[in-house]
Parts: structure tokens; sequence; C-alpha cells
């Protein structure tokens, strides 16, 4: 999202997150509605995550998954979200640092989900997504400990120079 905006600005940037995120909701909605047991649940949304991350449309590469992830959290577990959330915005509010904001949010998920009592299959898939979305930001975290990651309204070039 963050490379969309320095790109494109920020209308492409919102309708990304919003794409994104909806790509995680609906396929867990659906699966809802059809009354999926809690490991089928958390398989849609797995699928619907690696799909964000590793889409066959973009020869297997993709986003970093966050927002995709923040989508298949609202449709399973919105409490934990919203603990995972406001720890985003206030990294970000703080810092202004929209990867670290996003590696803390997917830390605190796991945690969130595990003390609010979800079935076991999401604490699994808080994991594996925790993960993965941490591994997808390694360029990032390699810049943060560099301190050469890019903050809300700096340009990458901008640290270099």
């Amino acid at each position: 999202m963050a490379n969309v905006a320095r790109a494109g600005g920020k209308v492409p940037a919102a309708l990304t997150f919003g794409g994104d995120l909806l790509k995680g909701l609906i396929p867990v909605l659906i699966a809802r509605a059809a009354a999926v047991t809690p490991e089928g649940l958390a398989l849609v949304a797995f699928a619907a995550f690696l799909g964000s991350i590793v889409s066959i449309f973009l020869n297997f590469s993709g986003g970093r998954g966050v927002a995709t992830s923040l989508g298949l959290w609202l449709g399973l577990a919105p409490i934990p979200v919203a603990i995972a959330a406001a720890v985003f915005l206030v990294i970000v509010g703080i810092s202004r640092i929209v990867s670290l904001a996003s590696i803390a949010a997917a830390i605190t998920i796991v945690p969130a989900v595990a003390a609010w009592g979800c079935p076991r299959p999401y604490i699994l898939l808080a994991i594996a997504v925790s993960g993965l979305v941490l591994l997808r930001h390694r360029e990032n975290i390699n810049r943060l400990v560099a301190g050469e990651e890019p903050r809300i309204g700096e340009r990458k070039s901008t640290l270099a120079e």
C-alpha cells in the first residue's frame, strides 16, 4: 500500500487497500454464511491470504498481505483485530513508519486472538498469517534496522541524500 501511495497517490492507494481488504473479508463472510466450521473458516481465510501474497495472476508474487489479513480478521475475530488496529495506529502515529506499524499489528494479532478465546484453528491461522506477513516484510525490517525505512511523507530517495 505504501508503495502504491508513493507511486500513484492517495486514491490508487485507497482503492488498493479496499480491494485487498475485501479479498480477505468476502470469502470469510461467504464461508460464515454457509455455516462452515472454524477449521474450514481458517482454511478459507488462509487460502484468501495466500492468494493475495502469491497471486497466480501476478506470476506468484503479490503484496505483503497486511490489508488482506485485516479483512479476514474483521470477518473472523473483530475484537482482536481492533486491538491490533489500535497498536497499528499508535505505532504509525509515533513513528510515521507504516511498515513498523504493520509488523507490530501482525505480532499483536496472535496473542489477541488467543486471549480473546478464539478457536484453536484461528490461533494457528494467526501464527501462520503473522509469520508470513513478517517474512514478506524482511526487506522493510532490514531498512528499519539500518535506519533507512521511509516515514509517511518521505520518498525513498530522500533517505539516500
